[in-house]
Parts: C-alpha cells; structure tokens; sequence
C-alpha cells in the first residue's frame, strides 16, 4: 500500500501529523484549535464528512484524506466565498498534477466529464477578533471496484487521470501548499481576487441548472456567475436568483 508519512508531506508553515485510522480529520482539527497552521492526514476516516452531513467513503489506502487548519484575520461575517476559495485551489492543484480536466461543481465538488473525483469540506469557528478555518479535502486516488454503482453516480479518481500517478503524500503536498496560499490571500484581499477563477474552472458555467434549496424547493436557472460573497447566480424567468445555500440536482445544456 502506498504509505503515507508526515516527513514526505512538505506544505511550508504548516505542522503535518499523519495517523492510520481516525473518526475525521476535521473534527480532530476542530477540537484541538491549533495555535498555528496544521495538516492532519488519514490512510482511513470511520466517520468522513462531506456537505450536509453526507458519508465520505473511501477505503483505507484508496484515497487523499486531509485537513488543512488555518487561523484567519477575518472575522466569520467575513468569510463569504471561503469555500469557493478552497475548492478553486484544490482544482489547481490537481490540474497541476496532470488532471487536465478537474473542473469545480458548485460550491465545492471536484468534477471530471461530470464523474466526482472529490470533495471539500470547510468549517469554521470564530477566535477572539478573528476566526479559524478547517479545509477537509477528500480525493479518489485508486478506483475502487462498484463505487459508483453504490452511489448511483460517476465516480472519477487519480489514477484513471495522471499517469505516473504521484503517491498520495506527493497530491497532499501540492493540494496543502495551493490551498495555505489560497487561504492566506483571502485573508488579505477577500473573494473578489478569485472570482475570474471560477469563470475559468466552474464545469457548468453558462449551463441550465436545477437547484435544490436547503428548505426542499427546486430553483432552475442558466449559471451566471458568483455574487460577491460567493452565492450562486442563475439567470431565471423571473430574472436574476441569488443561491446561498443548495445543491446542483441536475444540468442541461
């Protein structure tokens, strides 16, 4: 199995811990608050978040498992975006590993030809005038065998993409330096730096797009851009609808 080791993982500025088994990196990161940046990486997470408190399933050995904690000048009400900010970089990231086609499903699915080849979860707490930031990034980095058939949906990984294929402590590394250097300039210059980014590398930009609120309702809409706290904007019959909290059901042409 390709090893993971906290000496091979190299994100400057940030502490690297590595452990075989664990609940999830992000709660660990969360309830110790880290004075300073930290990464914690997992061969396996009995209990892998993604958005809305959706499992995580990837097998010991078959995936990139890792959060980044990062203390942040910003206070939470000005935190708008963040997640677009670390599914951007993670995307960069891995088109820089060779995954060409690595695209980002809003706010923060990592897409290849519609098929999920990770994901992002941030959380946030404050801490005295500023706040602190936890990234969880999960990415498939070994097919594995009835995934998607499980799911009922396209399921892409590393290896299918990026030959050679770097060992998991190589992608950690690069998604870990992309999403410190992400992070610490949104810090410092907020979310509109990003916004030509996301132009760039939404997968469904200027697509029709069917979105399910978090009360059940189901707006639809051709995609039209990101407000500037990062919300979604689709383009209505009624003119234009700002999303902030939702999930992309379906995509047309």
């Amino acid at each position: 199995m390709d090893r993971l080791e906290a000496e091979a993982i190299r994100v400057p500025g940030a502490a690297v811990r590595v452990l075989g088994r664990c609940t999830s990196t992000n709660t660990i990161l969360l309830a110790g608050e880290a004075g300073g940046v930290a990464l914690l990486a997992a061969d396996a997470q009995s209990a892998g978040r993604g958005r809305r408190g959706r499992r995580w399933h990837s097998p010991a050995g078959t995936g990139v498992l890792f959060s980044l904690a990062v203390p942040l000048r910003r206070p939470l009400r000005a935190l708008g975006g963040l997640s677009i900010v670390a599914g951007l970089a993670a995307v960069r990231a891995l088109r820089g590993l060779g995954a060409a086609q690595a695209a980002l499903k809003w706010p923060n699915d990592i897409l290849v030809d519609g098929a999920k080849l990770g994901g992002i979860l941030v959380e946030t707490r404050a801490r005295g005038p500023g706040s602190f930031a936890v990234v969880g990034v999960g990415i498939n980095h070994l097919a594995v065998g009835g995934l998607a058939a499980r799911l009922r949906r396209g399921v892409a990984s590393l290896d299918q993409l990026v030959r050679p294929l770097p060992p998991r402590s190589a992608v950690i590394s690069a998604l870990g330096r992309e999403l410190l250097a992400a992070l610490r300039e949104f810090d410092a210059a907020g979310f509109e730096a990003f916004r030509a980014d996301w132009d760039a590398l939404h997968a469904h930009g200027g697509q029709q797009l069917r979105v399910r609120l978090a009360d059940g309702r189901v707006v639809a809409g051709r995609a039209a851009g990101l407000a500037a706290d990062g919300a979604l904007q689709l383009r209505t019959s009624r003119g234009l609808r700002t999303v902030h909290s939702g999930r992309v059901v379906s995509v047309a042409a």
